[in-house]
């Protein structure tokens, strides 16, 4: 599920060529989540381990409080007690 959420998050990443010649990434979904590279491809790669960061830092904190990216949800479901 995880995988998938990266996926997702990665397919839904916005892209665009800067004044200055780099490029810089966001994931619109994902509020606050930015990345910048040289080139596509390092703009790709620091997006996707700057949403892994971000992943880890939410889980760390106890933030579950994860957008859900096309029916892909990381947020905890709630467990029901079983009934006698």
């Amino acid at each position: 599920m995880l995988t998938d959420y990266i996926r997702e998050a990665m397919r839904l990443g916005h892209y665009e060529l800067m004044e200055a010649g780099k490029f810089f990434a966001t994931t619109p979904a994902l509020k606050g989540l930015w990345a910048e590279g040289a080139t596509l491809e390092q703009c790709r790669e620091e997006l996707q381990s700057t949403l892994e960061d971000w992943i880890m830092i939410k889980l760390r904190h106890g933030d579950k409080d994860f957008p859900a990216l096309n029916g892909i949800d990381l947020n905890p479901q709630p467990q029901y007690a079983e009934a006698d």
